[in-house]
């Protein structure tokens, strides 16, 4: 495929899909289905491809897109609107990795879909699997004020780079990498198996690297690597660092073969002694080099193409109301109030001022990270005629326009509300991430997503308790592997279960105190494990725990909670994590989001596959 011209409707950019790819999952569907290949031999060469194993029994799967640095031109907006639609339940998930994933696609449908997205650039190559991951970056990359340099074009060459690569799809585990160019860790580069902060020292570009960090079942920052690598050697140390997992990690045991173990097994010095090896044989080879000046990489310009005219916020309200279908928790279900002064709420949380003059840049908030078809559609239509034909996802399941001259936020924003996506308070606790959980994962013990609702719409009711948080996040996930981050929220949710006479409860452990700083993560500490329906009670609680002790109104919540005796915090949640048969009711053995009663079933995961 070649570059997409999209010279009159926004930016262009080359395609990451090839025909072969799809031609080739045909190709081995075909084997399985006679019979010439095992089933494992079929799961991953199909997870490889994007597509996953969902716990329903039927024949369904989640489809993966790669979406490189969370960027989506308008074309792969409408082509994800019309997949989602012929193809799955009409509507798209963001996830905290910059993807979309489609759920309950049929298997006989997948080849249709990847084609349509191959189309438009997508692939759903590597996202999934034993692979490298999509590269993931900050969404505010190349427009924010305190910006050290935009890393979107470093960050698009090293995905080129591994895409297909010989290694990429045959390592020992998942490898995720991350790139950030604020001093603000924005993409979380700390919790990455490479992570990359950019740095200039004496005028020239560069990163500060770290390797090994991760999450799950052994929390750990990333290592320090190096505190300034020139940027022309990225590609070298990246390659080198994939060749030694490639060729140490541990391919047998499945909960220890992350690049974080390899590290501790090898211990720093015998993992920094093997890297070398691999770096001066990859230059003894011929190294790598970026596929532009180093001195003079792409700069994001203005919008300079004639735009269409906008849809009006009618027009909007009718596009975005498209069909959508279960099982499980829908766009539309979650319910947000209406507030008389919306603009000046929306604008004071979502909109920022970019380091161009005249711009902004706009966050659309989605609940529970999801969007109908016919949202994609409106998302395409004002990134034309607003921004520059572009949007970015980001980790925290929003979408973020960029370029929107300062005169158009407030049409942006008619629209955005219009179309059911103009809620305020991004980037505050109201704005709940959440992990699929168990409506679709095998892994996940909880509905995490039916948490994530019941989070949003008990904060959206009650204002004073965002108000009192100046800088705060909730994460929730269905299971220890922490999809939905919540190792790292100032508050945290894992999914968990209890029993009580027999019969099971479904429960959360609770973690305060994680986040990012400049240098390194904070990860959680447990505090408490309290039953679903007690949570709302446990977040107030916390807020006026904050409230009472902080150094100050500007205080962080996790900053808080980091320097808060754990003991203290147990004391204030202690009643609520008591469970005795004689205080429980019939709701507290049915999980939320669920009308059966709570039958907990941890099946065989396919991301450790």
């Amino acid at each position: 495929m070649g570059v997409l011209d999209q010279t009159t409707v926004g930016r262009g950019r080359l395609s990451f899909a090839e025909e072969h790819d799809i031609d080739e999952f045909v190709d081995v569907l075909g084997k399985y289905e006679r019979g010439e290949i095992s089933a494992e031999d079929w799961r991953k060469f199909r997870l490889v491809r994007g597509t996953y194993g969902q716990r329903q029994p039927e024949a369904v799967h989640m489809l993966r897109i790669k979406v490189p640095q969370g960027i989506l031109t308008s074309a792969q907006l409408r082509a994800v609107a019309g997949v989602s639609t012929s193809y799955s339940r009409g509507f798209g998930h963001v996830t905290t990795r910059q993807n979309v994933q489609l759920h309950f696609v049929p298997l006989p449908d997948v080849e249709a879909a990847m084609r349509a997205l191959a189309d438009t650039g997508l692939t759903t190559r590597e996202a999934c699997g034993n692979s490298v991951r999509n590269i993931t970056a900050c969404p505010y990359a190349g427009v924010a004020e305190d910006e050290i340099f935009d890393v979107t074009p470093y960050a698009e060459a090293m995905t080129r780079y591994f895409l297909r690569h010989p290694l990429s799809a045959s390592l020992p585990r998942k490898f995720k990498i991350a790139f950030e160019g604020c001093p603000e860790d924005h993409a979380v580069a700390a919790i990455h198996d490479i992570g990359w902060q950019a740095r200039i020292v004496g005028g020239r570009r560069g990163f500060r690297v770290t390797v090994g960090g991760g999450t799950a079942i052994l929390v750990n920052t990333g290592a320090l690597l190096y505190d300034f690598l020139p940027a022309e050697e990225m590609l070298n140390v990246a390659e080198a660092v994939v060749r030694v997992f490639h060729r140490f990690g541990d391919r047998k045991h499945m909960q220890r073969n992350r690049m974080k173990f390899l590290i501790r097994s090898l211990g720093w010095d015998g993992y920094r002694a093997r890297f070398e090896e691999a770096l001066t044989e990859f230059r003894a080879e011929g190294g790598a080099r970026l596929p532009f000046p180093v001195d003079a990489p792409p700069v994001e310009q203005a919008p300079d193409w004639p735009k269409p005219s906008p849809l009006s916020p009618q027009a909007a309200a009718t596009l975005a109301q498209t069909p959508v279908k279960g099982p499980g928790i829908v766009p539309g279900t979650v319910r947000l109030q209406t507030l008389p002064d919306g603009y000046a709420t929306w604008a004071r949380s979502n909109v920022r001022r970019q380091r161009q003059s005249g711009y902004a840049y706009v966050t659309a908030r989605l609940p529970l990270g999801d969007f109908t078809a016919g949202q994609a559609q409106v998302f395409a239509d004002l990134a034309e005629a607003y921004s520059d034909g572009t949007v970015r996802l980001t980790i925290d399941q929003n979408v973020v326009f960029r370029w929107v001259p300062a005169a158009a936020v407030l049409p942006l924003y008619e629209r955005l509300k219009a179309a059911g996506v103009g809620a305020a308070q991004a980037g505050t606790i109201a704005d709940v991430t959440s992990c699929p959980g168990a409506e679709t994962c095998r892994l996940a013990v909880t509905q995490s997503r039916g948490l994530g609702r019941v989070l949003t719409e008990h904060l959206d009711a009650h204002p004073e308790l965002v108000a009192a948080v100046p800088s705060g996040d909730i994460k929730i996930s269905g299971c220890p592997n922490g999809c939905g981050q919540h190792h790292i929220a100032a508050l945290g949710f894992q999914g968990s279960v209890r029993k009580l006479a027999g019969k099971a409860v479904p429960q959360y452990f609770v973690l305060v105190g994680g986040g990012v700083s400049r240098d390194r993560a904070h990860f959680g500490k447990v505090v408490s494990k309290i039953p679903v329906h007690r949570l709302t009670d446990a977040v107030d609680r916390l807020v006026a725990l904050y409230r009472e002790q902080r150094d100050s109104e500007q205080e962080p919540l996790g900053a808080f909670f980091r320097r808060l005796d754990p003991a203290a915090v147990t004391e204030a949640l202690r009643d609520l994590a008591d469970l005795s048969p004689d205080r429980t009711t019939a709701d507290d053995f049915i999980d939320l989001g669920e009308s059966q009663v709570f039958a907990p079933e941890v099946m065989d995961g396919e991301c450790a596959s």
